[in-house]
């Protein structure tokens, strides 16, 4: 920051909220030791300044880079509501898990302790680590077991909005609550105000009490207890998928509704949202009252953003949004999940002026509204690969979903994993990959571990905005895209959608290094379950 008076605001998630950098001199963050977590309220206060504005870190903060912190799977109670409250899996006792911060060059060392009763990893979601610290159990180290600690550490290169959840059994564990937000500040970017948003959805199967709920063990009947690992759908002839409307109640970052923390800005000030799709539904989401540009997708800077507004801005499973406005109308105005679904309605943050007396803004979620097209956004700038252009290997995903063995499975080239063919590469190679998806109704959100793609193509037309570089780009049935990615992170890297739904009944795929030797060997005593 430039000025000693502009405040920079990490907004609070749930009780815990770390700077990678900050002033702590411990070297272990859990402080919910001998917590009774069944009584918890996750609705504690944030450390507040005199003026309220919530968490607060100045430009007076200590950085310190490369200490270790300890991160703490744990179960406990997450209040969402004044009147509901539901039984989670947490980082920290946080739902999501504290945010990790970090400057470009510092080291990120966090020490994952497993107080669950089941396995646990941690995946960095859009994050080019080394492979050894992808936390996929089974393929690059062992999920760890209760009672155990993984030490993950890689530095900080890229700037931008990344996230972090379990890779363990994660269509049960994300859903559970196991994420959190992982922020690399570009200091080039200068905000005054600067907020993470999680968004994600949870099933209440229409009751109040979700104590004991075992997402492992639901059947079809009342969708409590369901392994969706091996959901097996009732209306298999129509091809549409497994029903989503389980999922009845949208949360910003683990509170819904009225008790969503307000984003409180002063007039004048340039604020920065970010917005994480932690659940497994896409979030169409909607800034009233301002103009605006998104500034980054799934993390990376977009050339020349136009400046905007009344845009929906779509967010599939897994991707990330930047989104940046002058706060220059004063008042108190809403930034909401745009549709016409009553799940919806819980779906929104007030942007509150300070000093205003004003009311929230009316939602006008049911009015149609133009949906923002990344691919014809910005423009366009010198890229590392075109279209007419020699790659070294040209891969083909077709996706699907199909009925196998009597049961609905999704496929890439009709295959499910661990049966689906790997794409095989040499270092520094330049890869083309063509997404078809040829399922009637699923969007499948396709994410590449350990690299960032360049997005070429959509439906045989090329992009005339801005580069758009992803690690999640959400394929739409019928809609075909071209993407190219250069073979520069040697390992072996997972290939799937983030529908973890769909992840779990098949669509799994590997990019695989032909000379990377991994100094892993899986441990057959653990159950790892990487997809």
């Amino acid at each position: 920051m430039k000025s000693k008076n502009k405040l920079k605001i990490i907004l609070a998630i749930g009780t815990v909220s770390i700077v990678m950098a900050g002033c702590a001199n411990s070297n272990d963050i859990d402080a919910t030791e001998g917590m009774d977590h069944s009584k918890m309220n996750m609705d504690s206060k944030q450390t507040q300044s005199s003026n309220n504005t919530g968490s607060i870190f100045t430009d007076e903060t200590t950085r310190v880079d490369g200490k270790e912190y300890t991160i703490t799977a744990q179960a406990s109670n997450l209040k969402v509501s004044e009147d509901k409250t539901l039984p989670v899996w947490t980082f920290n006792n946080s739902v999501p898990g504290p945010e990790i911060r970090v400057k470009v060059g510092e080291t990120v060392k966090i020490k994952l302790k497993n107080e669950l009763e089941e396995p646990v990893s941690i995946h960095w979601h859009g994050y080019p680590v080394p492979n050894e610290m992808d936390g996929i159990p089974g393929v690059t180290q062992d999920a760890v077991v209760p009672g155990k600690t993984f030490t993950y550490e890689f530095k900080a290169t890229i700037p931008g909005t990344y996230w972090y959840h379990s890779h363990q059994d994660s269509v049960n564990q994300l859903d559970k609550g196991l994420y959190g937000a992982l922020i690399v500040e570009d200091p080039n970017d200068s905000y005054d105000r600067d907020y993470t948003l999680v968004l994600d959805e949870w099933m209440t199967s229409g009751s109040m009490d979700m104590e004991g709920m075992d997402h492992g063990k639901m059947n079809m009947g009342n969708m409590k207890g369901m392994d969706h690992s091996q959901m097996n759908m009732s209306d298999m002839g129509s091809m549409k998928g497994h029903d989503m409307s389980m999922y009845d109640l949208y949360t910003i970052n683990g509170k819904t509704g009225d008790a969503i923390d307000k984003l409180m800005v002063k007039e004048g000030e340039k604020v920065r949202i970010r917005l994480i799709n932690a659940g497994y539904l896409t979030h169409t989401m909607h800034l009233h009252g301002h103009e605006f540009k998104v500034v980054a997708s799934d993390g990376q800077s977009l050339t020349s953003p136009a400046v905007i507004s009344d845009q929906g801005i779509a967010i599939a499973p897994g991707e990330r949004y930047d989104l940046e406005f002058t706060a220059n109308n004063p008042g108190s105005w809403l930034l909401e999940e745009h549709g016409n679904d009553n799940r919806i309605k819980n779906m929104r943050a007030v942007i509150a002026y300070e000093g205003s007396n004003l009311q929230s803004d009316t939602s006008n979620a049911s009015e149609q509204l133009p949906q923002f097209d990344l691919i014809k956004y910005g423009k366009q700038a010198e890229t590392k690969f075109s279209l007419n252009q020699t790659f070294d290997q040209d891969a083909l995903l077709n996706l699907n979903t199909e009925m196998k063995n009597g049961e609905m499975v999704y496929t890439i080239n009709g295959k499910v994993f661990p049966d689906t063919d790997p794409i095989k590469v040499n270092k520094g190679e330049k890869v083309k990959v063509t997404f078809v998806n040829r399922s009637k109704t699923d969007d499948h959100p396709m994410h590449l571990h350990g690299h960032f793609f360049q997005v070429l193509s959509k439906s045989g037309q090329p992009l005339d905005g801005t580069p758009v570089i992803k690690d999640t780009l959400n394929v739409k049935p019928g809609e075909e895209y071209v993407v190219a990615f250069e073979a520069d992170n040697p390992g072996d890297w997972m290939f799937h959608c983030h529908d973890l739904h769909h992840a779990s009944a098949g669509m799994v795929t590997d990019v695989k290094y032909n000379d990377y030797q991994s100094n892993y060997t899986p441990d057959p005593s653990v159950n790892n379950k990487p997809e």
